[in-house]
């Protein structure tokens, strides 16, 4: 019976060997375990068999079943493989291709963004994504803003039905970005925020921020300093004139105010700077140890800085835009320029 077996295997792997259908596979299934097959016919012949001798035969059948079910199997997949690589090859399409010949242009605010990626990824920086639809933890309460936080009247609300809201900041991205990382780390999240507040020529219900934080040992304002200095004058080419303010933001301490000179007017005043001569650029500080432990930073050892800013300004800045609801219009007019 084992050289049946034997001989058996070796007419099997002859049939199976010489196969390139689906079709073949299945007929050579269908001749050795099929219920005329030849594997049928040999376990018929177990009927005479001393108990003892049907248990030894019996597992090299099985044996035998259970290798044939598998080099089918194996077979089958091979085949299938080779079938989707070739029409793959065949019908293979570049889906981000455009269908037609491309008719627009980068929006400015995607160009400015990726230029602000690359410098930060240049320094070292670390590029993180979160939710737009947050919740009221990770945007206010983490941060150091409180439920009955005054800070919170200065950032109206998006809140949805859900009980989330839309983020008013790119900020919980911190939150996030900290619990998943251990100290010393930087990394930027830019990205889309919403206010609940009127629109103006400086000022949007939507618009692009982004955000940054460096956690290591022995960080100053000073690394914060040359850090925004050296991102504003990339971007714009030259060197340009900044200030801090001392400022009040719940999730820094001391907290400042950047501001930089007017692109727009150089400084005389516009409808841009409100005849400042300055442009509010961002907010920026030493995190405040609640917001590290909030991230499960050891305040001990690691301190930090964070800033956070919109992008819309400047785009508004480096291309002499007078009002950000331009970038919002869907006017073609407008958008054509770049």
């Amino acid at each position: 019976m084992k050289e049946k077996l034997e001989q058996l295997k070796k007419e099997f792997d002859k049939a199976i060997g010489n196969s390139v259908k689906k079709e073949d596979i299945e007929q050579i299934r269908v001749a050795f375990l099929g219920k005329k097959g030849a594997l049928t016919s040999i376990m018929k012949e177990m009927r005479d068999f001393s108990l003892e001798k049907k248990k030894e035969v019996g597992q090299m059948v099985n044996a035998m079943k259970s290798y044939i079910e598998e080099s089918v199997f194996e077979y089958h997949k091979n085949i299938d493989e080779k079938e989707i690589a070739t029409r793959l090859n065949k019908e293979w399409v570049d889906i981000s291709w455009p269908a037609y010949p491309a008719q627009g242009t980068v929006h400015p605010v995607s160009t400015v963004r990726k230029e602000l990626e690359d410098l930060f990824t240049s320094m070292g920086f670390e590029i993180l994504d979160g939710p737009e639809m947050e919740n009221e933890y990770n945007n206010f309460m983490a941060l150091n803003i409180p439920e009955d936080h005054p800070a919170r009247d200065t950032q109206d609300t998006f809140w949805l039905k859900n009980g989330m809201l839309l983020r008013t900041h790119t900020s919980p991205v911190q939150i996030r970005g900290m619990e998943k990382r251990k100290p010393p780390f930087k990394f930027i999240a830019p990205g889309k925020t919403y206010r609940n507040e009127a629109t103006d020529a400086s000022h949007e219900h939507t618009f692009h921020q982004i955000e940054g934080m460096v956690v290591d040992r022995d960080i100053s304002v000073a690394n914060l300093i040359y850090t925004l200095k050296a991102i504003i004058s990339n971007i714009f080419g030259r060197e340009v004139e900044v200030r801090l303010r001392p400022s009040y933001f719940p999730f820094v301490e001391p907290g400042f105010e950047l501001d930089f000179r007017c692109q727009i007017c150089s400084g005389k005043g516009c409808s841009v700077c409100k005849q400042s001569g300055w442009i509010e650029y961002l907010g920026c500080g030493m995190i405040h140890p609640n917001v590290l432990k909030n991230g499960g930073i050891d305040t001990d050892e690691f301190q930090g800085f964070a800033f956070g800013g919109g992008i819309e300004r400047l785009v508004m800045m480096k291309y002499g835009i007078d009002d950000i609801r331009h970038f919002h219009s869907g006017d073609l007019r407008f958008l054509k320029q770049f």
